[in-house]
């Protein structure tokens, strides 16, 4: 049988989501968990992605299979019961054999957090990017609007990035402000390797004024790194949603 489970995690002291040689791993703790269930048989876990140190997810989705016959409405608590306490399994379901966490996905939807008090704030340090500076919320969304639509990102991902392919499509930029917290929401068929903390950064500078928001466009066609804006931090960004379907 196959299980599809929506989890939710504090990235703060992960090394990131994929298992690797050193370093506290979510994909780790979540194998560790169902091993337990298992009775010590080891069951992989495949996630709709990677999500780096320090970046959290409210709806990660992942699948695994599983011989067991919990009861499908038992899987959260039993896998909760096992797994440290900056994870939570949310929901879980009968999959078909068919489902892929990461290749069935059809799009995902980032948040990146942001504040901007003039002192830094000790409690929301892991969990946004502190930015005490003045921002023209409407150049940056003008900034945003040459983003949406189908691109070569090239200029908006990490030289470390090995896919070749680098045309996706963003569905969706939406900017919102409530007192001091600015979220910003991108929705997207996918995102390359740190894409959506490129754009931050750069609708950031937009919005201070350091980047024309019509130079955007001409950024995109450039395909070059290093005219986009700095890489935001990985404190602000959170795993939103996963869409499978339509």
């Amino acid at each position: 049988m196959r299980v599809k489970c929506k989890v939710a995690y504090d990235g703060a002291l992960f090394s990131g989501y994929q298992i690797q040689p050193s370093g506290r791993t979510v994909q780790e703790e979540l194998e560790k968990a169902l091993q337990k269930l298992h009775k010590g048989e080891t069951v992989k876990v495949t996630a709709s992605g990677r999500t780096d140190a320090g970046v959290h997810a409210v709806g990660q989705v992942i699948h695994f299979d599983t011989a067991l016959s919990i009861p499908m409405e038992r899987w959260p608590a039993a896998m909760n019961s096992l797994l440290p306490s900056d994870i939570a399994i949310m929901e879980a379901e009968k999959a078909p054999a068919s489902f892929h966490a990461r290749y069935s996905a059809s799009g995902k939807e980032y948040r990146y957090k942001v504040y901007q008090e003039k002192q830094r704030n000790p409690f929301k340090r892991a969990y946004a990017h502190h930015f005490p500076f003045e921002l023209d919320l409407q150049a940056m969304e003008q900034a945003a609007a040459h983003l949406m639509g189908t691109h070569d990102f090239t200029s908006f991902c990490s030289a470390k990035t090995e896919v070749q392919d680098k045309v996706r499509q963003v569905r969706d930029i939406i900017i919102q402000q409530n007192g001091t917290e600015i979220e910003l929401r991108f929705v997207g068929n996918g995102f390359l390797y740190n894409m959506v903390r490129i754009m931050t950064g750069t609708l950031l500078e937009a919005g201070r004024g350091k980047i024309p928001p019509g130079a955007v466009k001409d950024i995109l066609a450039a395909r070059d790194r290093a005219l986009a804006g700095k890489t935001a931090p990985a404190e602000g960004l959170y795993l939103w949603r996963v869409f499978y379907g339509n």
